[in-house]
C-alpha cells in the first residue's frame, strides 16, 4: 500500500513538475521528472519521474515573432472554420482544416480555426500558439 501512495504522489509531482519544465525540453523534463520521482519514490520514483518528465518535456517550442507577427498580419477569412473540440496548445487539430504555409519558415503553417489564429506544426496538426 505504501508503495502504490508514494507512486501516486510521485507520478502528481511530476505532473506539476512536467509542466513547469515542458519549455525547456525533453531533457531537462527526464532530468526534472527523475529528481522529483527519487525524492517521493526512491529508485522506481526516479525512473517513473524520468519517464513522465521526457514525456512532458516534448512541449513544442514557440514559433519566432517573425512567424507570429505575419499570422497576425494576414486578413481574416470569408468563412470561419469551426470545430467542436477545444483549440488547446499541444493538442492536434482536425486534419480536414486547410492550413496555410508561412513563407521562409516551412516548420509552421496557420489557420483561423473558431475565431482564433492559431499556428500549427503542418506535420502533425498540432497547435503550437494560438496567436491573440
Amino acid at each position: 500500500m505504501r508503495k502504490i501512495v508514494l507512486v501516486t504522489g510521485a507520478m502528481a509531482l511530476m505532473s506539476i513538475a512536467g509542466h513547469a519544465t515542458a519549455q525547456e525540453g525533453t531533457v531537462t523534463g527526464a532530468a526534472g521528472g527523475a529528481v522529483t520521482g527519487a525524492i517521493v519514490g526512491g529508485p522506481v520514483g526516479a525512473a517513473i519521474g524520468g519517464v513522465a518528465g521526457a514525456i512532458a518535456g516534448t512541449a513544442i517550442d514557440p514559433p519566432p515573432r517573425e512567424v507570429v507577427t505575419y499570422v497576425q498580419q494576414q486578413p481574416l477569412p470569408p468563412a470561419p472554420v469551426v470545430v467542436e473540440q477545444p483549440v488547446v496548445i499541444g493538442k492536434p487539430i482536425p486534419q480536414d482544416v486547410v492550413l496555410t504555409a508561412v513563407p521562409d519558415n516551412n516548420r509552421y503553417a496557420y489557420a483561423i480555426v473558431n475565431n482564433q489564429r492559431v499556428i500549427v506544426d503542418p506535420q502533425t496538426y498540432t497547435v503550437v500558439q494560438v496567436v491573440p
